[in-house]
């Protein structure tokens, strides 16, 4: 729910593509506020093929008698390419159970919009005496993964992206570190695999996203393996976000 305003929603799209234009092998997608959706669309199209549009949220019927909701299809008809769906703060704040994300993803495969799907445990078991994690990641992360996929159709796998955030990593100061990120990534990979082909899981894209800062974010590509970044706070601040983005780009040289 942020920026407060339009303007302040203008002026970091602005500032981040007068930054990063140049750069063309990185895609960045930008997920305001709903009520944004709309006057950014020119901005992020307008002179720059690599920035997309997307969306916080969606509803899972296509259309209805649902007062407040907005749909997958209105949300491609505004311009989207993208839609967050399962964010940690949609299941601790509105209750959002499994079967719902469920439902929500294939609305939204179904609108032809691409999926950004977050999955992720609460808290962290046990540490070493060195602060380290040493266990195996929460079944939980499995049962999330499994349950967004139920009815997913094979050829429609491509348009999902799974994205692991840690709810203790998020807004905490207390980043997952690439080790932690590589496992994940080759659990969620082998989760997929079995659901479908080991082929077809090695095309999925698996980012980060939990107290990403340009201080991080390449390691977190370079040694954790991340496809890509979800970055949240920081991507409020157009100096931060661009070094962020710009720290990608040279991890990816």
């Amino acid at each position: 729910m942020n920026p407060q305003t339009l303007k302040e929603a203008e002026n970091l799209l602005n500032s981040v593509k007068q930054e990063v234009q140049s750069i063309k092998n990185i895609e960045v997608v930008f997920c305001p506020p709903f009520v944004y959706l709309f006057p950014l669309r020119g901005i992020s199209r307008r002179e720059t093929g690599f920035m997309k549009l997307g969306a916080q949220n969606c509803f899972y019927e296509q259309n209805g008698a649902y007062t407040g909701e907005v749909s997958s299809v209105m949300l491609k008809e505004l311009g989207c390419e993208y839609v967050i769906i399962g964010h940690s703060e949609r299941k601790k704040y509105f209750g959002e159970t499994n079967e719902i994300i469920n439902k929500k993803v294939r609305g939204a495969l179904l609108a032809d919009l691409k999926v950004i799907l977050c999955i992720g445990e609460d808290t962290r078991d046990s540490f070493d005496s060195k602060g380290r994690w040493i266990n195996e990641l929460d079944p939980k992360v499995k049962e999330q993964l499994v349950a967004a996929l139920k009815d997913i159709k094979k050829s429609k796998l491509s348009d999902i992206i799974v994205t692991y955030e840690p709810v203790w990593a998020i807004g905490t100061g207390n980043p997952a570190t690439p080790d932690d990120i590589l496992s994940a990534k080759i659990f969620i990979r082998k989760i997929l695999s079995d659901l479908y082909t080991r082929k077809e899981a090695d095309k999925v894209r698996v980012l980060y996203g939990g107290s990403t800062n340009k201080k991080n974010a390449a390691d977190f590509i370079r040694e954790g393996q991340a496809d890509g970044l979800l970055v949240g706070g920081a991507s409020l601040d157009a100096g931060e976000f661009v070094a962020i983005i710009k720290s990608i780009n040279n991890a990816n040289s």
